[in-house]
Formats: C-alpha cells, structure tokens, sequence
C-alpha cells in the first residue's frame, strides 16, 4: 500500500528532518501552498512524502527531528456540514480503524466558510460512524492515557479540508528513557537537531558542559551508536487493522543490525549532582551509558580530550531557567574556558539572545532559528 505521509516538525527542523529521510531513501515532495489565490505562504512545521508500509514503519522508528508521523487519509472541498460528512465518509477510514473504536478529533478552521470547529468534529465523527457501519466513539487525546485513542487531524484552509490519521501515537520526542528530568529540559527532537545542525560527524569528541538530563549527550550517543530512535517503543500503527507485525519485525530486525560499538568519546557535566545522577539514570535506561563520561563539575572546571571536537550546549539564559540572574558573566566565562580547554573546536550554543552569545567572544559562523517550549531561540554555531 502507498501512503502519503506528513512529517511534523518543530519550526525550524525542516532541513534535518528532510537529510534524514534522505537518508532513509525518501525524497520529500515539494511544499504545497496553503493559503488563498494572491497569497505564496506554504505550509510550514514538516515535510509531505511519498511511502510504502515500509517506509511508514522505518520514518517512525528512525528520524530523530520529527514530532509525528501524520498519513494523509484525503482532501476535498465543502462549505457546509452536509456535504463535509457525506465526502468525508468516502474515506478509507477502515484501514486506520475498527468499528467502534475510540477516536480524538483535532480540528483548526482558517478563513473558511466552516469556521466552527466543533461542529467540524461532530461531522466526521457521524462520517466515521456511516463508514463503518458503528458508532464512532469520541475522546480527548491525552498523550498519558493507555491506550491512546486513534487521533485524526482535520485542518480547514480556504474551505478545502484535508483530513489524517496520526501515525505515531505519542510523540516522537517520547523516547521511552527520559523519566527523570532537570530544569527546561530539551526536547530529544530538538536535541537531535541541535548535534545534526551544529554538523557534528558522530565519531568526533562531543562536550556539553551544561548537561542537565543528559538529553543532548544521550541523543548523540544514539546517533553514534545508530541505535533507532524509537526501537523501545509503541507506535499508533499497530493498532490499525491492517498492521503487517511480520513486516514490522524485519524492519526491527534491520535496525538492530546497524547498531556499532561507537568510540567517540562524549562527555556531558553539570555542577548539579542531583542533574548528573538523572542523566547517568536515563543514560542507562536508554542503553548507553557506558559510551557517555558524566562529570559534576561546573562549566570553569571542565575538560577536554585534546583533539578537536565539538561543543553542543543549553546554558541557562534567563526565561525558563534563572529570570532573575544576569547571566553575561557566565556567558563570559563559557568563552574563556573553551579558548583555554577547546582551541579549534566547533560550537553549537541554544541562547535567544546575541548580547549574551556576544559575551562568549566565539565568531558565530551560522545561526539557525528554532523553538524551544514555544520561545524563539538561535543554534549559535561558531568555532573557538
């Protein structure tokens, strides 16, 4: 079977996320215009794709960007509630689902004549039911409840509705190891972002002097170790009645067999105790604790292997983390310690602000925008 799949991303991930399917063999289809006649703005946050079963199965398992997976059930035009269920219950909805099981129903309405979102969702949920032939319970997505019911997106846009079954279940970000965490930590999307951005290779030293959880340290370890992202955990696919296990199997089994033994050297610290022994925790869960060095030390006292490598950090800079703390001195003292310890190494630095990056004195060579818990922030990436 062939699916046309939509992979969500945090703004700004579009690029990496596009090098990964590549790298899976996808080629993403060029962005489709999603606004009225005299407007160009396309569609933002993903990448629309071309996949078989397979490739639905292996983008779930392996991209490290994305947020989910959604499979593009259908689009059509309707400007009332009649004609919207009756073309909406021409869609294959038994392949995403039983009679009778539970729905959620995301909708957003924008410059359309059916603008009441409520409404929308009663339609589809009675389109459901006709196809069906049984009444299609409906419940809120709460991504902690278990089971999750099957979540379907309904987008109106300039009165074209395009409706799709999430794929994913919760989000990708939910790696299954992260339990314990710091303060404002990283998603591990965004973190995976960060090393592929800063243009770490994988086999090169990797430092991250304010480690908190040890997201980054941990996501880098992964990638080294190209260990699939999400290898421990469940998928919505597997609820749909179609699901080929066998062919999930293989595709397990495949991903398994790329996984090496890494040797590059990561070292994640903090001067937080409590924060290195949940990292090292989570490391462990993850399975490569063994691959990361775990240091609880601050930023003055760390240190690095001789060869150059890469620094990709989180500092704290004053939104989620120390609002009420001026932060230029430690910005400072950042720069400082990387000319003593890290001369010639590459820099990767999340901060929302060019005063306090200035501080650190590191020429930025590229900056990438990004979203980090809905705040606008830059990956400073530079060389010391």
């Amino acid at each position: 079977m062939s699916y046309r799949l939509f992979a969500v991303t945090a703004p700004g991930l579009e690029p990496y996320t596009a090098a990964e399917l590549a790298a899976l063999g996808i080629t993403p289809l060029p962005p489709v215009s999603m606004s009225g006649p005299g407007e160009v703005k396309e569609e933002s946050g993903g990448l629309e794709f071309e996949a078989s079963t397979t490739d639905l199965f292996r983008a779930n398992l392996m991209l490290r960007t994305a947020n989910r997976i959604i499979y593009r059930l259908g689009e059509f035009s309707a400007v009332s509630f009649p004609e919207l269920r009756k073309k909406a219950a021409r869609l294959p909805w038994e392949t995403v689902l039983r009679p009778g099981q539970p729905v959620a129903l995301r909708v957003t309405c924008h410059k359309s004549k059916m603008y009441h979102s409520g409404g929308v969702a009663e339609r589809v949920a009675g389109a459901i039911s006709d196809r069906l032939g049984k009444l299609c319970p409906v419940e809120k997505f709460n991504e902690n409840a278990s089971p999750l019911p099957q979540l379907i997106i309904v987008r109106f846009n300039h009165d074209v509705c395009t409706i799709s079954a999430d794929t994913s279940g919760e989000l990708l970000h939910r790696r299954g190891y992260r339990l314990e965490t710091a303060k404002a930590p990283l998603r591990e999307t965004l973190a995976a972002g960060l090393l592929i951005a800063s243009g770490w290779d994988g086999s090169s030293p990797l430092l991250d002097p304010f480690c908190g959880s040890g997201t980054i340290a941990i996501e880098a370890a992964l990638m080294a170790r190209r260990i699939a992202p999400g290898k421990n955990r469940r998928f919505a696919f597997m609820d749909w009645p179609d699901f080929d296990e066998k062919k999930w199997k293989h595709v397990l089994s495949r991903a398994a067999s790329l996984e090496i033994r890494s040797h590059a050297p990561i070292f994640a610290s903090d001067r937080d105790a409590g924060a290195i022994q949940m990292a090292q925790n989570n490391a462990k869960r993850a399975g490569v604790l063994d691959t990361i060095q775990f240091d609880c030390r601050a930023v003055s006292a760390i240190e690095a292997p001789s060869k150059p490598g890469w620094v990709v950090t989180n500092p704290p800079y004053g939104v989620r983390v120390s609002p009420d703390r001026d932060l230029r001195d430690l910005y400072a003292r950042l720069g400082d310690v990387l000319r003593a310890n890290c001369p010639e190494w590459n820099t990767g630095i999340l901060c929302n602000s060019d005063i306090l990056i200035g501080q650190t004195k590191i020429r930025s060579l590229e900056k990438v925008r990004l979203i980090n818990g809905g705040l606008p922030v830059t990956l400073y990436c530079g060389k010391v």
